[in-house]
């Protein structure tokens, strides 16, 4: 019986036959090296995503590069302004309470800050922009700091682009996204420049207007194990917010899903930075240092009860933040 199975079995699979003889696929190839996140970390609790393996991925939003790290969620709530909500391995990471993020070696998140602890917005990030993202989950890094109770993110930027670029976006509900990207040699090194502008009014009833610049400017000179970078960013973004809303109220048709109870909800922030940045290796070791200024402000308009305590005026309330950090490490 096993014979006669394998006889039909080959019988079944040349059965197709083509007019022009035996048909040539084209090859496909598929590579797996040192480089890859599994290979390259020392456990199943840290890892590497590269380049390579960002530009295979669709990335409709900022978020959507942190849910790169295996297990990483990254949600929103009242309008794409705002940071994130994240989480990994079970925790509510909140806004980032848990969860260390930074770009280029400069912190993310904010201490203390007026919409919670940890505050870590990832709107200024440019996707297109993201050489690697490093990660580690659990607390067992002291050089994390104190962020890091689940985890820790870290994003490196290119120093360069294979060729200029300009790309454009529209899609629904007034989506509209605009990019251009250069790298030019200057002065033996490199300077990498992008713009971005942002507009979005998702599919609420009251449009989010969502609306935000970008730019980064970076200048590196060097080698891959010796080498320096000075990068400066500036972002600036504005919205309108359609918070949480009672079940009841869209169970009895008086509001619709997508609707709102205070159409003032909503926002803008503003976020510049300077940051310096050296790598020098010899036969005696590895010296790191870096070194940073962030200027940072956040209005933010928020409802959560409505009329529930002032019935007369309503129970909105503003969040107002603004700061300038200044931080420097060496190793």
């Amino acid at each position: 019986m096993k014979q006669k199975l394998v006889v039909l079995l080959s019988a079944a699979i040349s059965l197709p036959a083509f007019a022009g003889g035996i048909q040539e696929v084209e090859k496909i190839v598929i590579n797996a090296d040192g480089t890859t996140a599994a290979l390259a970390a020392d456990s199943a609790t840290e890892g590497t995503v590269t380049a390579k393996q960002l530009s295979a991925r669709p990335l409709l939003r900022v978020g959507d590069l942190l849910e790169t790290v295996p297990g990483f969620i990254a949600t929103q709530h009242s309008s794409d302004g705002k940071a994130n909500q994240y989480f990994l391995r079970g925790f509510n990471l909140d806004h980032g309470t848990d969860a260390a993020i930074s770009l280029g070696g400069v912190p993310i998140n904010m201490p203390t800050h007026a919409h919670g602890q940890g505050y870590a917005d990832m709107n200024f990030v440019m996707p297109e922009l993201i050489n690697s993202i490093s990660y580690r989950k659990g607390p067992y890094f002291a050089d994390d700091g104190n962020f890091a109770s689940a985890g820790s993110i870290r994003l490196e930027y290119k120093s360069k682009f294979a060729a200029p670029f300009a790309e454009a976006t529209i899609g629904k509900n007034g989506y509209q996204r605009m990019i251009v990207g250069a790298s030019p040699s200057l002065a033996s090194g490199t300077l990498l420049a992008a713009f971005e502008a942002h507009r979005n009014d998702g599919p609420w009833v009251v449009p989010e207007g969502l609306k935000s610049v970008n730019g980064t400017l970076r200048f590196s000179q060097g080698t891959q194990d010796n080498h320096w970078h000075v990068t400066a960013t500036a972002y600036k973004s504005r919205w309108t917010a359609t918070d949480q809303v009672p079940l009841r109220a869209i169970t009895s048709a008086v509001l619709d899903r997508f609707g709102s109870l205070d159409a003032t909800d909503g926002g803008k922030t503003s976020r510049s930075s300077l940051a310096f940045e050296s790598t020098q290796n010899s036969e005696r070791g590895s010296t790191k240092a870096n070194a940073y200024f962030i200027d940072s402000s956040l209005s933010l308009y928020s409802n959560f009860t409505y009329f529930a305590d002032r019935p007369a005026t309503g129970d909105q309330f503003l969040q107002r933040e603004q700061r300038k950090i200044f931080g420097a490490d060496v190793s």
